[in-house]
């Protein structure tokens, strides 16, 4: 497993981290734990959970169930933000909810620490100086030990960086943010703000929610038990004309050097200079093997080339 430094941190997180919004969810808690221990066999290094997985607390639940011994052999990852309760008293980034949010999810997790501990969403109620300083805290007691954020517009990533270095607080390492093959509007602002202030990309939804695998089909519904059968809205956003025409494209890519489309996804991800891990789920421990083995194939420049024309028109 090739192991990558999250941005310009010096925080060391393997090239494919383990999703692990199944947990606790789509997975019992026998399969999670096959799943968990298969991933760390197989160097993956990189767990990245939230507080509001599975049902508010349950992926977070698991986690702390089967780590164990094992937790110090991973970068354990876990986000605040998004809401915890139905009326809105625990959400967001002030101070006051941070201080509780973070002794929840260590409670959950069992854990003392949290290696990387990501604003899930940007708070337009709070300021980002009061965000920043109550990390500051959590850092210097030794409970959080870096932090990122996820889902933040560009603008915000730059003056929550800048805000950082005026008030003399640690800073943001990483942006954790949908990306793939299908989904590369993040290039145009995201990208070179991350590459100014020098943070890691971790790309969430790597297999475009699943339509990078080939298993939705053009005028057919979506198989049960898919998140396109669940989820409408995701449905309409990516079973599109446009999709199927360039997802056609790619497995034609794809086939054309004898390489699966997971192998194309994930491949071109950790080739992109500022992906420091792309992120994941599985539900069985034969995806983890087949993740991990995804990111072998070392695209040239010239092939890289040729999939910005297809994917860019």
């Amino acid at each position: 497993m090739e192991i990558r430094n999250l941005g310009g941190s010096g925080l060391r997180v393997s090239a494919v981290g383990l999703g692990c919004n199944n947990f606790g969810q789509r997975t019992d808690l026998e399969t999670s734990r096959k799943v968990i221990h298969k991933a760390i066999d197989l160097g993956i290094t990189l767990f990245d959970t939230a507080d509001i997985y599975a049902g508010r607390g349950g992926s977070e639940t698991v986690l702390g169930e089967v780590l164990g011994n094992r937790r110090k052999d991973i970068v354990l990852a876990t986000k605040y933000c998004k809401p915890m309760s139905d009326d809105g008293t625990k959400q967001g980034a002030s101070r006051r909810y941070i201080m509780n949010a973070v002794e929840d999810s260590l409670r959950r997790l069992k854990t003392d620490y949290i290696d990387l501990y990501q604003q899930h969403d940007f708070d337009p109620l709070t300021p980002i100086e009061e965000t920043l300083r109550a990390l500051e805290d959590l850092i210097r007691q030794g409970k959080v030990r870096y932090i990122g954020c996820s889902n933040f517009p560009a603008w915000r990533v730059a003056e929550a960086q800048f805000t950082a270095r005026g008030i003399n607080t640690h800073a943001f390492v990483s942006c954790q943010d949908e990306y793939s093959l299908i989904v590369r509007d993040n290039e145009k602002d995201l990208f070179p703000a991350a590459e100014a202030y020098n943070l890691g990309i971790l790309p969430f939804f790597p297999l475009a929610s699943g339509l990078l695998t080939g298993k939705y089909k053009r005028g057919e519904a979506a198989p049960a038990d898919t998140r396109f059968a669940k989820m409408q809205s995701l449905s309409d956003r990516y079973m599109t004309g446009a999709n199927f025409d360039l997802v056609q494209k790619l497995q034609d890519f794809a086939n054309a050097h004898a390489r699966t489309m997971l192998e194309l996804a994930f491949s071109w991800l950790a080739a992109r200079p500022q992906v420091s891990s792309v992120i994941a789920g599985a539900t069985r421990p034969e995806q983890i093997e087949q993740n991990v083995k995804a990111i072998g194939w070392k695209l040239t420049a010239d092939e890289m080339a040729q999939i910005d024309r297809i994917t860019k028109g």
